[in-house]
Formats: structure tokens, sequence, C-alpha cells
């Protein structure tokens, strides 16, 4: 478990920091607006769809140790296409690659802490997730400060060395637990447990029921909303007349709730239902954006964030274990991967790409916020039509149709 949560801390740092940060930086440098710093994170999710399935697949073959050190090894290298970047694109270049070694570390980390815990899937996913979504909480008031005080490069590499050795000395803590060692929790129904671990479809019978299409639908949409707080928050702060220094407590806001929220939400979804935790978190989210071009204040403008923070957290660290009660654990790489190509091929379209632009072309963030919000209570409604086979159904060997 602490090998699992700790490979994600980087990888969370820099997913949900950087950008955010040097996004102001990017944009005077090269002379471009937001939607094309935006478009970074379409790059970073892009290279999510294209690995996480292949690295499902993988996976399974080389395990998870040496998968993580894969992903610990290329999430520091990558950074080093920063500092000597003279275009935009070179920094397109590093969120490919950035996000491609994240799924090498974020597959196995699922897989590890479930397979070690099948009676307290919320639970553990929360705690892995929790890692990923509050590294840049912790990290991005830091990225701030180096920059401010060692300039760009500088703290490129600073940040590249740590992020190196520590991704490669963690992956080393993990292992897939035998059969006499997985822990079994004293609380949750035994009789839901065994008949999740019976049932465990293909990607193939996967692919062919309405859960899975409806869960891809849910991270396309509010995986989208979500992460264009990323590259969107300080920007509206500086617009708001707030310092740079100042606005970065947006951004913190965000990442403090995306983080919580994986723990507690996952806790709880193991304890009532989880279309019902998801959906909820999702409105509050989506009322969030609605409210946010109407807030003047810095702790206001915070406290919304931190709700679509916190609905953005709950997608992470629910969706694995209700993948787990639709389709089983056996191929959960392989299925959970497939899942995450509407995050990568189709939220980072949908939020940061276009929400970048919608800023650029409007002149503002209203009409941006306004449309996040309506994808935020879209995916609070889909999400109540997933329903995972009964346990009564679980080995029965039917696969529910589309």
């Amino acid at each position: 478990m602490a090998g699992s949560a700790l490979a994600l801390f980087w990888p969370g740092a820099l997913a949900f920091g950087i950008p955010g940060v040097l996004g102001e930086h990017w944009q005077e440098a090269f002379s471009v607006g937001r939607g094309a710093v935006g478009a970074i994170m379409f790059f970073m999710l892009a290279s999510l769809g294209i690995f996480m399935f292949l690295v499902g697949r993988w996976q399974e073959r080389l395990g998870p140790r040496v998968m993580m050190s894969i992903g610990g090894g290329v999430t520091g290298l990558s950074l080093l296409v920063l500092p000597w970047a003279t275009s935009i694109h070179l920094v397109y270049l590093w969120g490919f690659i950035s996000g491609a070694a994240s799924c090498f570390v974020m597959i196995p980390a699922l897989t590890v802490a479930q397979r070690w815990y099948p009676q307290r899937r919320g639970l553990v996913s929360g705690i892995v997730n929790l890692v990923f979504g509050s590294a840049a909480a912790i990290m991005s008031p830091l990225f701030a400060l180096l920059l401010g005080a060692l300039g760009y490069r500088t703290m490129v590499l600073i940040v590249a060395v740590l992020s190196l050795g520590f991704g490669l000395a963690v992956a080393q803590l993990v292992s897939l637990p035998s059969t006499s060692k997985v822990v079994r929790a004293r609380t949750g129904p035994p009789e839901h447990t065994r008949a999740v671990a019976a049932r465990s479809l293909t990607v193939g019978q996967s692919l062919r029921t309405r859960n899975f299409w409806l869960i891809w639908v849910l991270w396309a949409l509010q995986g989208g909303a979500g992460i264009a707080m990323v590259p969107l928050s300080v920007g509206f702060g500086v617009a708001r007349g707030f310092t740079f220094e100042s606005a970065v407590v947006i951004l913190t806001a965000f990442n403090v709730t995306n983080g919580v929220s994986r723990i507690v939400t996952g806790y709880f979804s193991d304890r009532i239902n989880r279309n019902r935790t998801m959906g909820a978190t999702f409105l509050a989210a989506g009322g969030a954006y609605f409210l946010l071009p109407h807030v003047g204040e810095l702790g206001g403008i915070a406290l919304l964030a931190a709700l679509v923070g916190f609905g953005f957290g709950t997608l992470f660290s629910v969706s694995a274990p209700l993948a787990v009660d639709c389709f089983g654990i056996g191929h959960f790489g392989a299925v959970y991967g497939l899942i995450f190509t509407a995050y990568g091929f189709v939220a980072g379209v949908l939020g940061p790409l276009l929400g970048g632009m919608l800023v650029d072309t409007s002149g503002g963030y209203p009409l941006v916020f306004g449309y996040l919000g309506v994808l935020c209570v879209i995916s609070a409604v889909l999400v109540q039509f997933v329903r995972p086979p009964a346990a009564r159904d679980a080995t029965g060997g039917g696969v529910p149709a589309i």
C-alpha cells in the first residue's frame, strides 16, 4: 500500500501542479494565449488514452514493480525537455511523455491495492488516489516559491532529480499478494466479495455492456470539467485582480479537496451506494462552476474551486471500485485502461482545450464556467444509470447487453 500510494506522488504533483504554476510563464515566454496553454493538458490526457490500456496488458506479463519503475524513471526524465524548450510544442511533448509515464504507475498501483484488500476496494482506492490528487496541493506553492527564488530552469531541474530518485525508490516496495496473504477486511458483505471475485468479464464482454459505456462517458464529461480547473484557476485569479502568488491559492484549494475527497468518498462508497456518492459530488461541482463568475473574494473563489476538486477526486476514487463491481478484478487493468481512453482522448478536448479557447474568444470566464457546470450536471444524472450486476447474477455467467 505504501509503495502504491507514494509512487503516485510526483506524477500527481506534476500533472495537477506544473501546468497551473508555469502557465503564465509559458504564455509570456512563447507569446501564446490561454488556449495554447490549456492544450498541454490535452496532450497529457491523450497519452493516457493511448497507454492506459496497453499498460494494463503489459502489467499482466511484466508485473507491477517493473511497470512502476519504468513510470517513475520516465516521469523524472521527461522534465528535462522543459528547461531548453524553445516553443510551446516542446511543452506539449513533455505533457505527452509525462502522461504516458503516469499510466505505468497508476494502473499497477490501483491493481496492487485492490488485490491486497478485496473487501475495502473503495477505501484503498481512495488512499492511493489521495496521494495522487493531493500531491499538487503540497507542491504547487513550493513550485511557485522555487520559481520566484531560483528561476525557471533551475527549478525544473531540481524537480526532475527529486522525482526521478523518489519514483525509482518507492516502486521497489510493491508486490502482488499470494492468496494466503490477502488481507481480509473485518467489515463488508463477504458474499458480495466472493461473487465479484467469481465474475470477471473479459475485455470483449465488458465492451458489450451498457455499464462500460456509461462509465466511459462519465470520464469524458466529468473528467473534462474537473481537469479544466488546473490550467484555468490561476489565470482566473489573475484576471480577478489578484497577484500571481495569491491566485495560486485557488489551484491549491482545488488540489487539496481533489486529494482529500478520494479517501473520504472512497471510504463511504464501500458503505453506501457508489452511484449516489458520485452523483452528489458531481452536482456540487456543477453548482460551484455556475457560481464562480459571480464571486469576487479570494476565499469564496477558493471554496468553489475546492468543490470542483472534490467532485473530480471522487471520479478517480470511486470509479475504480465501481468498475470492479461491474466487471470483476480478473482483467481490471485492461478494462480500466479502456475506460481511461475517454479521459485521454475526449476529456482533454472538452475541458482544458475547449475551455481555454472559450476564454480567448469570449474575453472572460462566465461562458466557460457555465459550460463546465453543465458537463458536471449531466454526469450526475448519467451515473445513476450504472447498475453493477446483483450478487445473485454474478456467478451466473450472464453478460448484460447494451
